[in-house]
């Protein structure tokens, strides 16, 4: 940080990213440089085959062209390991040594072809050593420039031309443009940013349908996703690093809080002060929600013998023992699900399969054990539903009865209206309270489909005042406060320890920016050493490291280099840039805000934060708030404790093991119960 610049334009890397790339490289060279000393030097004056003339020279030029190579690296490696990410001074010399190295390609890429033609003509009569040693280093040749190609792929910048209006030979123009220009500057910046996103996602998803839906989707997830980085000049590095350093840092915060503190809030209706009773309900439509996902999650979970259950009745025909309004073909799904469920197939009233952007698959049933009509929505699982999470701009919601704004996110909120108007319009649950009229409605869902059952739960409130929703880690920007506060009273959302969906939303993600600046800008280490003692943290743990987060004995504004790029085009306008004055969040914030649904449960393992790969996983659960999830946890956990197996697994260890027991956890709290 900032960006290189070599060539005329910018890259996706920094010029302390060489030291790894560089070292690498340096040990082939020098092992080859070594192996081609030997060759030369045990036959050093018996060239006698027929192109021996030849050869020698050779050889002579390929170890004098491996020395200056290897010279090179080195002070590439030595110079690229100076300084820290926020100066980058020492290293001004970087660019000049890349220029270097790629001048010595050329008569490397010409040796290779002379080596190559030596062989193939005049290599006859040599020693197979020799002949041997030279095919050597044509392949290692090849197989360099080779991978300096796709290196060079890799770190290509679509968008780093040279920026409008700064002249090369004044990179700090920018710095002087007036407001207006900056503005231009800014919004043709955003404009090409989101058409290469925008081409981007549609080479991805080449093989979907294109749409009016489609090509909505792709322009809003493109604006977004263009914008998020635009006012900052990072390099993909730099996120590496910020994150080993926020997650070392937010472990010492984890290690000096009381173990015991617990939040101060409860839950605002009295029903859900019963925990426990709340924790077996919750493990029991769990395994709803999972078997939602149909064989896939079934044979995840079961690899030993999920295959061996479902492959006696993915392909028979039982369309004489249940009739579904509208049932898709289901195959390996419903027999899944059957096996998930433990229901019959006339508990079924209706399975749906078919997914689209904005359309997700769910299924109703009846659950004679809880005495529910159940709807089951499942999460994401396909491209399609990858599509519909990333459509998290907001969409007016109309319901009935809450006052105050109502909003919700713009890719659930239609997979929620779409599931509405299957299960009103096509008398899916008509047929369903027909069957059961004296049972009540519950809906539950993961993810994706936890946000599209909170927000069903929502719209159907009106109609079926008893109705429950169990939102088993459901993504962190889904509603409004307004609505949010309206759901407690039947959604019941359901968190695993650092799970990182129910905390994801832009908000929290523009603070996750800024506190990754903050912590890059404050490091005086060398973004290596942050590197390689975050992947031991990571793998092997440890105490957290002492990295300084503070600059020592120097003040901010004597820093080399900006927060942004010199050529970067808000250097001064930036959000981000001037939020990291203080730990504030920006005091115009560009996006609504939005909370989890309802109630939150949050489980979290008991004991030490590291344990052994094989010991037993012992869980605590308690009530929370949407204030604990506004700020993204980093953890090697932070995806898995969102599996749905992972969760349901929680869910039944707590339920199953009887040593916790209900507690208050201390005088001051004693009316809110602790698992």
């Amino acid at each position: 940080m900032p960006a290189m610049v070599v060539f005329g334009r910018r890259w996706r890397i920094a010029s302390d990213d060489l030291v790894f790339p560089g070292a690498f490289e340096l040990f082939i060279r020098a092992v080859w440089w070594i192996v081609t000393l030997v060759v030369y030097t045990n036959h050093k004056g018996r060239f006698d085959c027929q192109g021996g003339t030849y050869l020698h020279n050779y050889l002579v030029v390929l170890l004098v062209l491996l020395g200056v190579i290897i010279l090179t690296l080195c002070a590439i490696v030595y110079i690229s390991a100076q300084g820290t990410i926020m100066n980058p001074g020492p290293r001004r010399s970087v660019p000049a040594l890349v220029y270097l190295r790629a001048l010595l390609y050329v008569p490397e890429l010409v040796w290779a072809c002379l080596g190559a033609v030596w062989v193939s003509d005049s290599s006859t009569g040599c020693k197979p050593e020799e002949v041997g040693a030279v095919i050597a280093a044509v392949v290692s040749s090849w197989i360099i420039l080779l991978s300096m190609a796709v290196g060079v792929l890799v770190v290509f910048d679509p968008l780093g031309s040279q920026r409008p209006g700064a002249p090369p030979d004044a990179p700090r123009g920018v710095r002087d443009l007036e407001s207006s220009e900056s503005s231009q500057l800014f919004y043709t910046a955003h404009t090409v940013a989101s058409r290469v996103w925008e081409s981007r996602l549609r080479l991805l998803c080449c093989c979907l349908p294109q749409d009016n839906n489609h090509r909505a989707a792709f322009s809003s997830i493109a604006q977004l996703v263009s914008g998020f980085f635009l006012d900052t000049d990072l390099v993909p590095s730099d996120i590496a690093a910020g994150l080993a350093l926020l997650h070392q840092e937010q472990d010492k915060m984890e290690h000096c809080r009381d173990p015991d503190e617990v939040l101060s809030h409860s839950p605002s209706s009295p029903i859900r002060e019963d925990l426990e009773v709340e924790l077996e309900k919750a493990a029991h439509f769990m395994k709803f929600a999972a078997a939602a996902y149909g064989w896939p999650l079934y044979v995840y979970s079961n690899p030993l013998t999920g295959l061996c259950k479902l492959s006696g009745d993915c392909c028979r025909s039982r369309q004489a023992e249940y009739d579904l309004v509208g049932g898709d073909s289901l195959g390996c799904h419903f027999t899944s699900i059957l096996q998930s469920t433990g229901l019959q197939y006339r508990d079924f009233i209706h399975i749906s399969f078919h997914n689209q952007i904005y359309e997700i698959p769910f299924y109703v049933a009846l659950d004679h054990k809880r005495e529910a009509v159940l709807v089951a929505v499942r999460g994401t699982l396909s491209l399609k539903d990858v599509l519909t999470d990333l459509s998290a701009e907001c969409e007016n919601l109309s319901v009935e009865g809450v006052s105050g704004t109502c909003y919700a996110h713009k890719g659930i909120s239609q997979a929620a209206h779409y599931i509405y108007k299957r299960l009103v319009n096509d008398g899916i649950l008509s047929q369903a309270f027909n069957i059961a009229p004296e049972y009540k409605l519950v809906i539950c869902g993961h993810s994706l489909g936890a946000g599209a059952a909170s927000l069903l739960a929502v719209l159907l409130r009106s109609t079926h005042p008893t109705l429950q929703c169990y939102a088993f880690s459901p993504p962190g920007g889904l509603m409004s406060k307004a609505v949010a506060d309206y759901s407690k009273q039947f959604v019941v959302s359901v968190v695993l320890g650092k799970d990182l969906v129910p905390r994801l939303s832009i908000p929290n993600m523009e603070d996750l920016k800024r506190r990754l600046l903050k912590m890059v800008s404050n490091c005086s280490k060398p973004k290596y050493k942050i590197l390689m003692r975050g992947c031991w943290y990571e793998l092997f743990g440890g105490a957290p490291d002492d990295f300084p987060t503070e600059l020592e004995n120097r003040r901010e504004e004597v820093l080399n280099q900006p927060l942004l790029g010199e050529e970067s085009l808000l250097v001064q306008r930036s959000n981000t840039y001037q939020s990291l004055s203080s730990d504030d969040s920006p005091a115009h914030p560009t996006h609504l805000p939005l909370y989890l649904p309802g109630c939150i449960l949050h489980i979290t393992e008991d004991g030490p934060a590291r344990r052994h790969c094989f010991a037993p996983v012992r869980y605590r659960a308690e009530w929370s708030s949407e204030t604990s999830f506004r700020n993204v946890l980093i953890s090697p956990r932070m995806v898995a404790d969102h599996m749905p197996d992972v969760v349901l697994r929680a869910l039944r260890s707590l339920t199953r093991e009887q040593p916790f027991a209900l507690c208050p956890s201390s005088t001051s709290n004693s009316h809110l119960n602790v698992i």
